[in-house]
């Protein structure tokens, strides 16, 4: 017989291992809850020829419970923690981004952190009948905190990014609105990488040559677009038609309209569209 004794006063933890030991598809198991001294106890026996199945289903269990349960109180200490400059706000947005970079690579966060749990949980099993998991997890689970480390640090990153995008957003719209128009009115035709300016008169505008007039400094980059930003900023339009030749908004398109608001206006179907469509610009 395999005996195993799970130590927490966690309510929420108790409450899923006796569910998931409900659920248990392994026979010869018994298991009880006991209330000693210091610990609520998880009290657990198997009686059967497959003890080691029996650890990995433990193991399992334990792992799945310290991701659903406990992960995001830790992202949230590890954020106070290393963080604790940033306000309420800015700590719950850091937060969503961990989210969000777990779910986005979903595969390779979540076999790097359940292959270590599990390997951690069942050698312990292996040699030992009694955890306290909140010692356990805080001692013997460095490497797990250090994925989570990572993960938080992705967040901050992307966090500043987009702060600084906002920042620049914000300045570049007050340079506008503080400036009259230089120009009636411009086209866009639009295909990524391959940008035409045209004038009212539908004469084609050398974008580079504004460059150096350049009305923004940032580290955000859009490649061949900063040359068009800086002459859309410099040739500051009443009016900008976009023509959309592959029918998608991009990044840089929706930056455009997020600096220029109502002075943009989207054309996915005119005769300048489709000219430019028979020239073969499709992408």
């Amino acid at each position: 017989m395999k005996s195993i004794c799970i130590k927490t006063n966690n309510e929420t933890l108790l409450t899923y291992l006796l569910n998931e030991l409900k659920l248990c598809n392994l026979e010869d198991i018994c298991f009880s809850r006991k209330q000693f001294k210091h610990y609520n106890n998880i009290i657990i026996h198997y009686s059967g020829n497959y003890t080691d199945k029996f650890l990995h289903f433990l193991a399992d269990t334990l792992s799945y419970m310290v991701i659903d349960e406990l992960e995001e109180l830790f992202l949230k200490d590890i954020i106070s923690q290393n963080f604790f400059y940033f306000d309420v706000l800015e700590k719950h947005k850091i937060l969503e981004n961990c989210f969000d970079i777990c779910s986005d690579n979903y595969t390779q966060y979540f076999d790097k952190k359940f292959s270590y749990l599990n390997k951690q949980f069942y050698l312990y099993f292996k040699e030992n009948k009694s955890i306290v998991l909140t010692g356990f997890i805080y001692f013997r689970l460095k490497k797990y905190f250090l994925i989570l480390d990572e993960i938080v640090e992705e967040a901050v990153n992307e966090f500043m990014l987009e702060k600084e995008y906002l920042e620049f957003i914000s300045l570049l719209k007050l340079y506008i609105n503080s400036q009259n128009y230089q120009t009636e009115c411009l086209h866009l035709v639009y295909v990524q990488d391959k940008p035409i300016l045209l004038d009212k008169n539908m004469n084609s505008i050398d974008i580079k040559e504004h460059f150096f007039d350049a009305k923004y400094l940032s580290d955000i980059s859009f490649s061949t677009n900063d040359y068009l930003l800086n002459s859309l900023l410099t040739l500051l339009p009443k009016k900008i038609y976009i023509h959309l030749i592959n029918h998608n908004l991009d990044e840089f398109l929706n930056t455009l309209i997020l600096i220029f608001e109502e002075r943009v206006e989207l054309c996915p179907d005119c005769p300048i569209c489709n000219l430019y469509q028979k020239k073969g610009l499709r992408i």
